[in-house]
């Protein structure tokens, strides 16, 4: 039978036509197409037309071992592309799933991918289609790009998600430039961007606090936050608030190179180093116990104060508001 009852043709005879009118001579599919193999020859034999090569492989699986399926995750190229995955990366990827060059390489370009590619290397075993490793290999190929490029890209997630501005100057603010050089070792997709230049800008103290408080066995309790409160925290924010009031704050967050200046005058006024100095002014100025150096994002929020490419007012939280809400604590103490 070559036709349906409603008068379509059926898959097996429609592809036979398609591949010998487009003269294909490779076919690579997975290996549930086995029985159509044998369907596909005897029309293309019946036609008069040369059979391609065929070749089966093993299917991809999701990381429970079942078929790969729409309840995995995304399943098409869009899908991926609106998730922040770059289309190089896919390619490099999804040629490892069932394929290898024999050597440990694992970051290919298209390019090497089209040089070093042979039939012979394609491995029998199922392939494992784990979307882990596939953000670690996304974050490899952001990195590789040129700043310009990954400017480019972040501030386009920026713009999607609402944080910034829409504007051909965008790309250009020292708020941008500095934001890239900031987050580009931690990105893996590209959407990335947005939830760390949020993470930065927001200041979650009471959140952090309330974390600290929680009871030892809680899985929400912040071990360190408590461990910082329990030594004597609001000397730290005392010294803070002090330095928001005489201007000296201001001037030191100006860049990362006088916070450092300042943080070393702290230590010595209040007699502290190392973590027991770092740590309760990383919970004070940015309201959690860990993140990038506390002196990049200090310079991030003052450029994100006055550079006026933020577009979500709410999602700043100002030096301003962080020490009035240190002001507000401390009053409770």
């Amino acid at each position: 039978m070559i036709l349906r009852s409603s008068g379509l043709p059926v898959y097996n005879f429609c592809v036979a036509v398609d591949d010998a009118l487009m003269r294909v001579t490779h076919v690579l599919r997975a290996e549930e197409h086995l029985p159509n193999t044998l369907r596909q020859v005897l029309i293309y034999r019946a036609l008069g037309f040369a059979p391609p090569t065929f070749g089966h492989m093993s299917l991809i699986l999701a990381p429970d071992k079942s078929k790969l399926s729409k309840r995995h995750g995304a399943t098409s190229v869009g899908e991926f592309r609106e998730q922040g995955f770059l289309a190089p990366a896919m390619v490099n990827y999804l040629s490892l799933l069932g394929w290898n060059d024999g050597t440990e390489q694992e970051i290919f370009t298209a390019e090497e991918l089209i040089s070093k590619f042979t039939l012979k290397r394609i491995t029998k075993s199922a392939a494992v289609f784990d979307k882990t490793k596939l953000r670690w290999m996304n974050g490899q190929h952001l990195r590789a790009l040129p700043e310009a490029e990954l400017a480019a890209a972040c501030v386009s997630s920026w713009v999607e998600s609402g944080l910034m501005t829409a504007g051909a100057d965008v790309a250009s603010s020292p708020l941008v430039s500095a934001s890239v050089a900031l987050f580009k070792t931690s990105l893996e997709v590209v959407t990335d961007a947005d939830s760390e230049l949020r993470r930065v800008l927001s200041f979650p103290l009471e959140e952090t606090l309330a974390a600290a408080a929680a009871p030892e066995g809680d899985e929400g309790r912040n071990a360190a936050a408590a461990a910082v409160l329990a030594d004597n925290f609001a000397e730290l924010v005392s010294a803070i608030v002090g330095a928001y009031d005489s201007g000296d704050l201001a001037g030191a967050i100006s860049s990362p190179e006088g916070y450092k200046t300042w943080v070393k005058a702290v230590g010595k006024a209040q007699e502290r180093k190392g973590k027991r100095l770092f740590m309760p002014l990383r919970l004070a100025l940015t309201g959690t116990t860990a993140g990038a150096e506390v002196g990049d994002q200090l310079e991030l929020l003052s450029l994100a104060e006055k550079d006026g490419a933020i577009a979500d007012a709410s999602a700043v939280a100002p030096l301003t508001l962080r020490v009035e809400k240190l002001r507000s604590w401390l009053k409770e103490q």
